[in-house]
């Protein structure tokens, strides 16, 4: 892992590592295999989660705890969306609006969590450079992850608020490939949140008596 830490190239006086860069790549991957709702994005966000928390240990606690979780989650996704595969007319999950108590319960959570972890981190100021940022990634990051394995549509919101406050974050600690590569997450991002929505419109229009399947 430590071949990975190093230095693959300068770009606009920005230095790349080799892990920064892979990882991201494999982010893009799992994201775009996310949107067409492709089973492999948890194994591919589990690869990426694993070359970025080598990245990031020892220098982005917060970061590095994130990508720990990723993994996690990733585990889980696989779980859930193999437990649920089939419920659209392509053979994947059918993506869904998160009812008003599943909305309130992340929200609240989020906040929570956001706290308790940056109180954490403050009370332990080795554990991270930024705490309040660190914390909001960290929660942010899982709350995203968990709507992704529950098919809920509202995980594409969560992800373009947790990248408001990560990609400036990456920039400042000189993770620019993280930073640059957001970018293009950002636009893949609006394409599958349009995506999910109008099947999620699609799973939940009913079927008219005597229509064909």
């Amino acid at each position: 892992m430590n071949s990975l830490n190093t230095e693959a190239f300068t770009l606009f006086g920005q230095h790349i590592l080799w892990s920064d860069m892979i990882g991201n790549i494999l982010g893009l991957i799992a994201l775009a295999l996310g949107w067409r709702r492709n089973l492999w994005s948890w194994p591919v966000q589990f690869a990426s989660g694993l070359i970025l928390f080598g990245a990031f240990y020892g220098h982005l606690t917060g970061s590095a705890g994130k990508q720990a979780v990723v993994m996690v989650v990733a585990a889980y996704g696989w779980w859930q969306w193999n437990r649920n595969k089939g419920q659209s007319d392509d053979g994947h999950i059918a993506p869904r609006f998160a009812s008003w108590a599943e909305r309130a319960s992340m929200i609240g959570a989020a906040a929570v969590g956001t706290v308790a972890v940056a109180l954490l981190f403050k009370a332990y100021p080795t554990l991270s450079w930024d705490p309040w940022p660190d914390a909001y990634i960290f929660v942010g990051t899982v709350v995203a992850m968990y709507a992704q394995a529950r098919g809920m549509v509202e995980f594409w919101f969560a992800w373009l608020l947790v990248d408001l406050v990560g990609v400036p974050l990456n920039f400042a600690n000189g993770y620019a490939f993280s930073g640059f590569v957001y970018v293009i997450y950002g636009a893949l991002v609006l394409w599958g949140m349009r995506d999910w929505w109008l099947r999620s419109r699609e799973s939940a229009r009913p079927v008219m008596e005597g229509a064909s399947a």
